[in-house]
C-alpha cells in the first residue's frame, strides 16, 4: 500500500522543456562524487534554474543539493525521481564557481560536496528576500578612470602591468613590495585598472586586520558601493547578504579572507592575493585546499590576470616565476636599499668585542642601545616576540626538565608574575609542583612570552610607555611618539610615521621549527615587522638577535627575499619536496592506510615514504617527482577512497595533497 506522499509523487508530471535536472547532492562519499539526475515537476519548472538550492530523496533520505544544469534527457536507464523541494530559486552556485569547485576537488583528491561547503555560505532567508539592486557598473571604462601609474614608478614593470589590466588583457605577476609600501593601495589600483576594462576582480588577504586596511583602500580608490568584503566574523545574515550582492552582479569586486577565493564574480579579470605564505590560507577542512592554488586555478579557468603580492616571497611564488607562468614585478636593488631600514645582527664580531655576553643575552647591548637612541629621538620601538603569554613554558630549576602537570602530564605555564603555575591542557593549578625527574619544587622560565617581555622592558626603560599587541588584544595603529610596542608575529601595529627601531627577539623559536618551511616562514615574519620601520635615511634600524652567518639572516641583512626564495626552491627540487614535486599524505588507522595503498593505482614512478606512527594513527607519504603526475596521483587516491567508501570499509583515511605543515 503506497503512502499519501508516494501517491502525490506518482501524480506529478515532468516539465515539458528540459525536464531533467542534474543535481550535485550534499554527500561526501567518494564513490558518489558525481551529479545525479532528477525530474523537474511542471509546477516548479520556472524556479528550477542552474545554481538553485533543492532537496532530493537520496538513498532513502532527504538531502540538500544544487542544480548544476537542466537537460532534455538522461543517460540513466531506470525511472527518475522528482525533485522533492525547491528550497530557493536564487542561483547561488554560478557555473564558473561550480567548474572551479570541481577542479579544486580533483586537484586535492576530494569531493565536490566538500568544496561546495567552502564556496557557498549557508542560506539566510531574510537576506535572500531583499530586492535586488542595480549593478554598480553597467559599461566598461565609465565611470571608472584608469589609475595613475606614477605610484608604481619604483617598479620598472609596474605601469605596464596596470596598462595591460586596463586594456582587458590578463597579465600575471609576482609582486615583491618595497619596505614601507602602501600595499593595500597598490592592490586597489590594480583592481581599479581591471574594473576600468569592464571586468571584475577578487582580492584575498590572510586575516581581518589586513582586510580592514584593504577594504578602506578599495573604498578610497574605487568609491563606495563598488565592492563587498567577505569574512567569517560578519555573522550569517550579513555574510550571506554580501555574498548575494556579488552573486546578483550588484558589485564587480569582492575582497575577503580565504573563502572569498570562491566568490561569484562575473567576467573575472583579476585575482590578487597578499602574503601567500601565511598559514591562514590553508583550509583546515576537507579537502584542505590552499587559497593561492584556488586563485591560480580560477585565473587559469577564467583567463584572468593574477597578482601574487608580498613583502617576502614564497617558494610557490618563485616557482611561478621560474616556470614563466608569471613575471617578476620588483624594484631595482638601488631602490630597495634606499627604501629599506638598516639591519644589524646582534652578536657579530664587533659586538662581541664590546659585549662578550651579547651571544647569550636575550636583549644584547646593541639592541638596548638601538632602542634607547630611538626613544630619545621621540620615535616608537617595535619588539617582536614569537610567543604570546607571560611564561608559556617553565622548567625545573635544579635539572631543567620541562615542568609537567601531575594530573594529565600537560605543560605548565605562568600567566603573570603573581600567578600560580597552571596546566595549559587541563587548567589545574600546580601549587604543589614537584619535578617528576628530581623532585625539585622551584620553577624557572623556559620560554618567555610577550607579557613577560613587556614587563622586562618596562624595567629596562623606566618612564617609557609599554604597549602589547597579541592574540588577546591586537592593536591596529600606534602614535608616532616614544613608546615600546611588544607584539607577536602578525599582530604588529602600524606606527604613525614608522618605527624608529625594530627588535627581533627570541629568533631561535622561529629558526628551530621542525619543518622545511622554517627559514621561509622566519624571513616572512621578520620582513613583516621590519617593513614597518622608517627607511635607513630617516633613522630606521632593525636589530635581529641571531647569528649573522645564517642564510636567513643574510637574506634579511641584504633585504633580498627573491634570492632566498630561489635558494629554497632549488633545495626542495633537489630533495623532491613541494612545490617542486607533488606529495600526498595519508593519515589514519594502520589497517586503513595499508588498504588505501593497496587499492590505489599509483602513477609510475610514485615513491612511498613510511608509514610512520602519528599519535594513535599512521601516516604514509606518496611522492611523485613530476608535477604533471600530481593529477594522476590525486585521481588514484580519489578512486581508492571511492572503493573503500562503497564497501563501507572501517577506518577513515585523511587525504591531504601537498599539506603545508609537513614541510
Amino acid at each position: 500500500m503506497t503512502t499519501r506522499g508516494a501517491q502525490r509523487r506518482q501524480q506529478r508530471e515532468a516539465a515539458a522543456t528540459l525536464p531533467v535536472a542534474r543535481v550535485a547532492v550534499d554527500v561526501s562519499l567518494a564513490h558518489l562524487d558525481r551529479p545525479f539526475d532528477y525530474l523537474v515537476p511542471t509546477d516548479r519548472s520556472d524556479e528550477v534554474v542552474a545554481g538553485c538550492r533543492v532537496r532530493v530523496r537520496f538513498a532513502g533520505r532527504l538531502v540538500d543539493g544544487y542544480v548544476l544544469e537542466r537537460a532534455a534527457s538522461s543517460d540513466h536507464q531506470g525511472d527518475l525521481a522528482f525533485l522533492d523541494k525547491v528550497v530557493s530559486a536564487e542561483p547561488v552556485l554560478r557555473p564558473e564557481v561550480a567548474a572551479l569547485a570541481r577542479a579544486v576537488a580533483d586537484r586535492y583528491a576530494g569531493t565536490l560536496a566538500d568544496v561546495l561547503r567552502l564556496a557557498v555560505p549557508p542560506r539566510h532567508a531574510r537576506a535572500e528576500s531583499q530586492p535586488q539592486r542595480a549593478p554598480a557598473a553597467a559599461s566598461p571604462v565609465a565611470p571608472f578612470a584608469a589609475p595613475d601609474p606614477s605610484d608604481w614608478a619604483a617598479y620598472p614593470t609596474g605601469s605596464a602591468f596596470l596598462t595591460a589590466l586596463a586594456e582587458g588583457r590578463a597579465p600575471k605577476a609576482v609582486f615583491t613590495a618595497l619596505s614601507g609600501e602602501d600595499w593595500p593601495r597598490r592592490v586597489a589600483e590594480a583592481v581599479l585598472a581591471t574594473v576600468h576594462s569592464g571586468r571584475g576582480a577578487i582580492a584575498v588577504v590572510p586575516d581581518a586586520r589586513d582586510l580592514d586596511r584593504l577594504d578602506a583602500a578599495m573604498t578610497a580608490t574605487l568609491g563606495p558601493g563598488i565592492h563587498v568584503a567577505l569574512h567569517a566574523s560578519l555573522g550569517p545574515a550579513e555574510r550571506y547578504r554580501r555574498f548575494l550582492r556579488a552573486s546578483r552582479r550588484e558589485v564587480p569586486v569582492v575582497v575577503g579572507t580565504r573563502a572569498a577565493a570562491f566568490a561569484p564574480v562575473e567576467n573575472l579579470g583579476l585575482v590578487a592575493i597578499w602574503d601567500d605564505g601565511d598559514d591562514l590560507y590553508a583550509e583546515p577542512r576537507a579537502p584542505y585546499p590552499h587559497a593561492l592554488q584556488v586563485l591560480l586555478t580560477r585565473a587559469q579557468l577564467a583567463g584572468a590576470g593574477a597578482l601574487v603580492a608580498a613583502t617576502a616571497r614564497s617558494a610557490e611564488a618563485q616557482l611561478l616565476i621560474e616556470t614563466r607562468w608569471a613575471q617578476e614585478l620588483a624594484a631595482p636593488r638601488e631602490v630597495v636599499r634606499l627604501r629599506a631600514p638598516a639591519v644589524a645582527p646582534a652578536g657579530d664580531d664587533a659586538d662581541r668585542e664590546r659585549d662578550p655576553a651579547a651571544v647569550t643575552a636575550r636583549l644584547p647591548s646593541l639592541a638596548w642601545r638601538t632602542a634607547r637612541d630611538s626613544l630619545a629621538a621621540g620615535a616608537p620601538v617595535l619588539v617582536q616576540v614569537p610567543r604570546r603569554g607571560y611564561l608559556p613554558a617553565v622548567s625545573c630549576v635544579e635539572c631543567h626538565a620541562p615542568a609537567r602537570c601531575g594530573r594529565c602530564s600537560g605543560p605548565l605555564e605562568l600567566r603573570s608574575s603573581h600567578a600560580v603555575a597552571a596546566c595549559r591542557w587541563c587548567g589545574r593549578p600546580a601549587a604543589d609542583f614537584a619535578c617528576h625527574r628530581c623532585g625539585g619544587r622551584r620553577l624557572r622560565a623556559a620560554i618567555v612570552g610577550a607579557g613577560r617581555t613587556a614587563e622586562e622592558l618596562g624595567r629596562a626603560f623606566p618612564g617609557v610607555p609599554v604597549r602589547t599587541s597579541g592574540r588577546e588584544s591586537v592593536l591596529a595603529t600606534v602614535a608616532g611618539e616614544a613608546a615600546l610596542v611588544v607584539a607577536t608575529p602578525g599582530a604588529e601595529p602600524i606606527a604613525d610615521g614608522g618605527y624608529g627601531a625594530v627588535l627581533l627577539l627570541d629568533t631561535w623559536a622561529l629558526l628551530t621549527r621542525a619543518d622545511l618551511r622554517a627559514g621561509e616562514e622566519t624571513l616572512r615574519r621578520w620582513l613583516a615587522a621590519a617593513t614597518l620601520a622608517r627607511p635607513a635615511g630617516q633613522g630606521g634600524r632593525i636589530v635581529v638577535v641571531a647569528d649573522g652567518g645564517l642564510v636567513v639572516v643574510q637574506a634579511l641583512l641584504r633585504w633580498d627575499p627573491a634570492t632566498f626564495a630561489a635558494r629554497e626552491l632549488a633545495e626542495r627540487r633537489e630533495l623532491g619536496f613541494p612545490p617542486a614535486a607533488r606529495m600526498a599524505s595519508l593519515t589514519g588507522p594502520a589497517e586503513a592506510v595499508a588498504d588505501m595503498l593497496t587499492l590505489a593505482a599509483l602513477p609510475e614512478g610514485a615513491e612511498l615514504l613510511g608509514p610512520v606512527p602519528v599519535g594513535d594513527d599512521e601516516r604514509a607519504l606518496v611522492r611523485v617527482a613530476s608535477r604533471t603526475a600530481g593529477g594522476a596521483l590525486a585521481r588514484a587516491l580519489h578512486a581508492a577512497a571511492g572503493v573503500r567508501s562503497a564497501r563501507k570499509a572501517d577506518g577513515a583515511v585523511r587525504i591531504q595533497i601537498d599539506p603545508r605543515e609537513l614541510w
